[in-house]
């Protein structure tokens, strides 16, 4: 297992202090960035997952996280990104924690892959996130669509799975109201990743909602009819 400190030091250890700059100024926001290439990010995390428990792994997550280094932020996501995890609640609980602090793209699309891994393997967990449809904080609401991605590329969806994708879609239609630009593009990509399984629920939603949304969502969700 290894330790946070220890975690972190590898992390700084491949930083390129002209790569952090060049993020800093671009992005932003306000915190520690090291410039790590993905790539070095995803073999470093590997070798970590490798060799902790479940357990460890979570508690790991949350200091990199709490840490608010860029880096360490992405690298607590993939940590906790996996198909299959026994006794996953904690696992759920640490991703459900960071949703709420989320404020960059990248690093909320990480997390929302994370976890919509966890709801695919328990679906009853939808019930909580249909309580984020009208939550103040933006990236609560778009996580409830981009956790559900899953639920768009269903090439044969059984009953149970239909149930729930209309459960979203029903979320979806309430999100179209929201003009907020994030909100509108999740909207889009949620649409249009479904329009390629279902095309004929993507022409009734825009039927119906169409009328709430951006041009620009419209068109982007309407680009592989």
């Amino acid at each position: 297992m290894i330790s946070f400190t220890d975690a972190v030091k590898q992390l700084h250890a491949k930083a390129n202090p002209k790569k952090a700059a060049e993020m800093k100024n671009s992005i932003k926001i306000d915190r520690v960035y090291l410039g790590i290439s993905n790539q070095e990010l995803n073999n470093t995390y590997k070798g970590w997952r490798a060799s902790t428990s479940t357990d460890d792994r979570i508690r790991l997550a949350a200091d990199l996280w709490d840490s608010n280094i860029y880096e360490a932020r992405i690298v607590a996501a993939k940590l906790l990104t996996q198909a299959r995890i026994k006794n996953d609640e904690l696992v759920w609980e640490e991703i459900v924690r960071w949703i709420p602090k989320l404020d960059h793209q990248t690093i909320a699309d990480q997390v929302c892959s994370a976890g919509s891994r966890r709801l695919k393997e328990n679906p009853t967990r939808l019930n909580q996130v249909s309580n984020w449809v009208k939550d103040e904080n933006i990236w609560m609401r778009q996580s409830v669509l981009t956790l559900t991605m899953q639920w768009t590329k269903l090439n044969n969806p059984k009953i149970a799975e239909l149930r729930q994708r209309n459960q979203i879609l029903s979320w979806a239609g309430e999100l179209s109201n929201d003009k907020e630009w994030l909100i509108q593009k999740a909207l889009a990509n949620w649409l249009s990743s479904l329009s390629k399984h279902d095309t004929p629920a993507v022409l009734l939603f825009l039927e119906t909602h169409g009328a709430k949304m951006k041009p620009f969502a419209i068109n982007e969700a309407c680009k592989f009819l």
